[in-house]
């Protein structure tokens, strides 16, 4: 029986993980997480095959999540399922540690198969999370200028793409404004942009963004 820990912010979504799983005969969800603090505490305290995440939570979430909880159970298998596109995330929550990448729009059948896969101890990635580390590890010295942003000016660069501001940023990831303000100006600074509206222009040419940004 695979031990499932599923860590999502929206009750709906969890509920309807649980009953994908309940009619798989060899999985069930044995532990359920409405934010990254409480997966992350839950994996410290119960012994699971497999957590399956969501990479935008409050709190403790995405990159970081996956690193601690890597941190603190190095055995326990990791699969993402995010909303967010594999050209955005893909590449950076495997070499955090996560053994596979899939989208929230992703069929049943592809998810329970990549449940099985990466709980076994293999590897689950579709064509285009391949293509996107393929492209990011051959890039070399001509990789694009998010490439070199850290996982969480990544995630900050991301957030005033869609049109967040600084204070809004520090309130859902639990920052200070300043911290917020600090990572924008080295955002700006590592990808050579002189504004809020290149960041969000760069965003949009490299198809960054789920969606169009907030206004």
């Amino acid at each position: 029986m695979i031990r499932v820990l599923v860590a999502d912010d929206h009750k709906l979504v969890r509920e309807g993980l649980k009953q994908i799983l309940a009619a798989a005969a060899d999985m069930r969800v044995a532990g359920e997480a409405a934010n990254g603090d409480e997966a992350l505490a839950l994996a410290k305290a119960n012994d699971y095959d497999l957590a399956l995440l969501d990479m935008s939570m409050p709190g403790l979430a995405g990159i970081d999540l996956i690193k601690r909880i890597r941190l603190e159970k190095p055995a326990l298998r990791i699969l993402v399922l995010s909303m967010h596109g594999e050209q955005q995330y893909a590449a950076r929550a495997l070499k955090a540690g996560a053994a596979g990448y899939l989208t929230k729009d992703s069929a049943t059948e592809q998810l329970v198969g990549a449940i099985r896969k990466v709980a076994a101890g293999g590897l689950y990635i579709t064509a285009a999370a391949a293509e996107s580390l393929v492209s990011e590890s051959s890039a070399g010295g001509d990789a694009p200028p998010h490439a070199l942003l850290s996982d969480r000016e990544f995630e900050i660069f991301r957030m005033l793409a869609r049109g967040h501001g600084p204070t809004e940023i520090a309130e859902r990831l639990h920052l200070s404004v300043k911290t917020v303000s600090t990572h924008k100006a080295r955002v700006l600074q590592k990808m050579n942009l002189g504004s809020t509206a290149e960041l969000v222009r760069y965003a949009l040419e490299h198809e960054l963004l789920d969606g169009k940004p907030s206004p």
